[in-house]
């Protein structure tokens, strides 16, 4: 069986962009292929460490997160799909050492996000935020995992665990690990015309950032419904006078009309349709907030019916199949380095 991986960390409150663009394609994609793939969805905690965050709320929120990914959908009791969190399967951190050592520092520094983040974080940026790109390798090639269901920005580290991939398989002559598909073969295989990147309400020229310090530009699931209204009827436009659809020069009426296609479960062309021509941005807005809002009411109520314990026992089967399908691979991978015989 081929593997489908994903992971989302759990340091912050998931926004509804982390939901339409991480959990809802996942969790089409398990229903989709649950009988003829593998699917892991797994909490990459470890991830959590390269910017700060709060500790003490930390475990929390991962229990929190697994009950997202289930009241999203996911059928956790398919024997085929598996949850499980990075730090509770230690061949990761072996892996990403070892890859650590065939990575060239020039190709690992040109890493679009380090740079973005750094200039975020310059008073604390680590090695860990550098490094995370090969850690995230180690996570999708573990498990030979082909498709990597994942946001646009992160397109660069998938084609990092690639030729991380192809310079190891070539040195040792063998095929330690799957290639993963080509950023056009993943994005064909999510079904989608290219990454989505959901915007941000205040500054629709940028993606919406659950780590944004401004609350107003974006919608987190745990947002009460009401407030999350207000925001969309409040999120930034443009003065143009005439709804379209066009995301160089109006990304905000762009970004509205692919939440709602989303959310509704419509095709993007036919909500374009619907405001072809019009001229009363409230009227888009008014549908889109009402959207969100009826999501929001259904899905809090969803996590709010799923126990700590039930998130317990999904953990603790996920975990035991993910760490015997690490370790083989480590295994695998420390005899071609010579650590084994």
């Amino acid at each position: 069986m081929q593997t489908i991986l994903t992971g989302v960390r759990a340091n912050e409150e998931p926004t509804i962009g982390n939901f339409l663009g991480a959990y809802l394609p996942m969790i089409n994609l398990s229903h989709e292929h649950a009988n003829d793939s593998q699917i892991n969805m797994f909490v990459p905690d470890l991830h959590s460490f390269t910017t700060p965050i709060d500790h003490s709320k930390f475990y929390a929120q991962i229990i929190k997160g697994i009950k997202y990914y289930m009241a999203a959908g996911l059928d956790v009791d398919n024997p085929n799909v598996h949850i499980y969190r990075q730090s509770r399967v230690p061949a990761h951190c072996e892996l990403a050492w070892i890859l650590d050592c065939f990575t060239p520092f020039g190709e690992a520094s040109r890493m679009t996000q380090f740079k973005e983040k750094s200039e975020e974080h310059k008073e604390s940026v680590t090695v860990g935020l550098f490094n995370y790109p090969v850690l995230m390798a180690a996570d999708i090639l573990l498990y030979d995992a082909k498709y990597v269901p994942l946001g646009e920005d992160q397109f660069q580290h998938l084609e990092l665990a690639r030729n991380i991939a192809i310079r190891m398989n070539n040195k040792f002559d063998q095929e330690l690990f799957t290639l993963p598909a080509s950023e056009a073969e993943q994005v064909k295989f999510m079904h989608l015309e290219k990454g989505l990147r959901i915007r941000s309400l205040t500054d629709p020229t940028k993606k919406m950032s659950k780590s944004s310090t401004n609350e107003k530009s974006k919608i987190s699931l745990s947002d009460d419904p009401k407030v999350a209204a207000k925001k969309i009827m409040s999120a930034t436009t443009d003065s143009e006078g005439v709804i379209r659809f066009d995301m160089v020069n109006q990304p905000g009426i762009g970004n509205l009309m692919a939440i709602e296609a989303l959310f509704t479960h419509r095709d993007l062309q036919d909500v374009i349709s619907d405001y072809a021509g019009q001229t009363r941005y409230g009227d888009l807005k008014t549908k889109v907030a009402d959207t969100v809002s009826h999501f929001l009411s259904d899905f809090q109520e969803k996590v709010a019916n799923i126990s700590d314990g039930d998130v317990e026992r999904v953990l603790e089967q996920g975990e035991a199949y993910a760490n015997e399908v690490a370790d083989k691979k480590l295994h695998t991978v420390q005899k071609a380095l010579g650590l084994r015989k």
